[in-house]
Formats: C-alpha cells, sequence, structure tokens
C-alpha cells in the first residue's frame, strides 16, 4: 500500500479544516466564529488551524471559495447535462431554490452577503457566486434559442432579472415561512423564466 506524502497529508488536514469552518459557521454564523471554536470542534489545537490557514479571514474565504467551486461545479453538470434546453433550464431553477428553509448552502450565502459589506474578500466571492449563476442562465437560454426552443434576444439580461427576481423570493422564503411556500416558488421562478425564454409556462414539467 503506498504511503500518503506529506503534502496529501495536508491537503487532507486543510479540507477537514475547511469543513469544519463550514459546520461551525452555519451553527455560530461568519461573524461569531471564532478559530478556537473551529479547532475544538476537531478537537485540535489553535495552532494547528495557523499552521494552514494564518488567519481566520484567510480560513473563512478558503471555505467560501471551496463552496463556491462546489457549486460551479454543479451548475455545469446541469447546464452540460443531457436533455431539452427547456429540461436544461428547469433543473437550473430547481437547484436555485432551496431544499428546505434550512438549506445549509443558501444559510452560507445569505450570511455571507452580509459579511461582504465589510469584506473585499468574501465581497469578491460573492461576486464570483453571481457571475457563475448568471453563466449557468444564460448559457441554458441561449442554448435555447438557437435551437429554436426558446425566442429571447438577450439571453445575458434575460438571466440577470430571473437571478434577481429568485435572490429576493429565496431571502423571503427563508426569513419568513408563513409568507412564501416552497411550491409557490419554484411556479414564480419558472413563470418569470418562461416569459423570459417567450414560452408558455405549461412547457415546465408541473410537478413539485
Amino acid at each position: 500500500m503506498r504511503s500518503t506524502s506529506r503534502a496529501e497529508q495536508a491537503d487532507q488536514r486543510r479540507a477537514e479544516l475547511l469543513e469544519a469552518t463550514r459546520r461551525v459557521v452555519l451553527e455560530r454564523g461568519l461573524a461569531n466564529t471564532r478559530i478556537a471554536d473551529i479547532a475544538k470542534s476537531i478537537n485540535v489545537s489553535g495552532g494547528l488551524v495557523h499552521y494552514h490557514f494564518a488567519t481566520k479571514d484567510e480560513l473563512i474565504t478558503a471555505m467560501l471559495r471551496a463552496a463556491l467551486d462546489l457549486e460551479s461545479a454543479k451548475l455545469d453538470e446541469l447546464v452540460e447535462g443531457p436533455g431539452t434546453a427547456v429540461e436544461r433550464l428547469d433543473r437550473v431553477l430547481r437547484y436555485y431554490i432551496p431544499e428546505s428553509r434550512s438549506d445549509q448552502s443558501w444559510l452560507l450565502w445569505i450570511d455571507a452577503w452580509n459579511t461582504a459589506l465589510r469584506e473585499p474578500a468574501v465581497n469578491q466571492i460573492m461576486l464570483e457566486l453571481e457571475a457563475t449563476w448568471l453563466t449557468a442562465l444564460s448559457r441554458v437560454l441561449a442554448d435555447g434559442t438557437r435551437s429554436g426552443e426558446f425566442a429571447c434576444d438577450d439571453p445575458e439580461g434575460a438571466a440577470e432579472r430571473i437571478d434577481a427576481m429568485l435572490d429576493g423570493l429565496v431571502i423571503r422564503y427563508t426569513l419568513h415561512p408563513d409568507v412564501l411556500s416552497g411550491a409557490r416558488l419554484l411556479a414564480h421562478a419558472r413563470t418569470a423564466a418562461a416569459r423570459e425564454a417567450g414560452i408558455p409556462v405549461s412547457v415546465f414539467a408541473q410537478g413539485p
């Protein structure tokens, strides 16, 4: 059996620290998370954390970037996957919408939006996250227009409008559970996307 190199061990430890950071942030929030909390959660010393990440800001930024990389890879998979443009657009919309009001990905990004107001590094990651989603939406809309499924003369503008509307509705859905249901949120998403794509909303699957 091949022995694990020091570099591989360091990569594994960094991955463990990033996952621990994500768990602690989801529990305590970005502003209230301390290096000591992260170290305690996996029974290591604060010094070991600082060996891999010089500062808390560096650790938080690395954790958010890892989350962004995963989201970007998933969106590429959805956009480039099989099926018609309508089917791929619907998959992207479904992925955009939280699985529940306690969806960990959305809770993390909502917290990060607040932090981005004061932290340039986090703000940059949020800009990249936004660009990732806009690119995914505009690619599907452009693909559908080229294939004749859609009639969308401005895929990039349409993507911006869909993205902005969904951001607002998802925040409302997450913070005010008695106001907006998940099913209604999906219906709004499909209605907006259909209008932008120039198709009847009935072409989307009407299941949950």
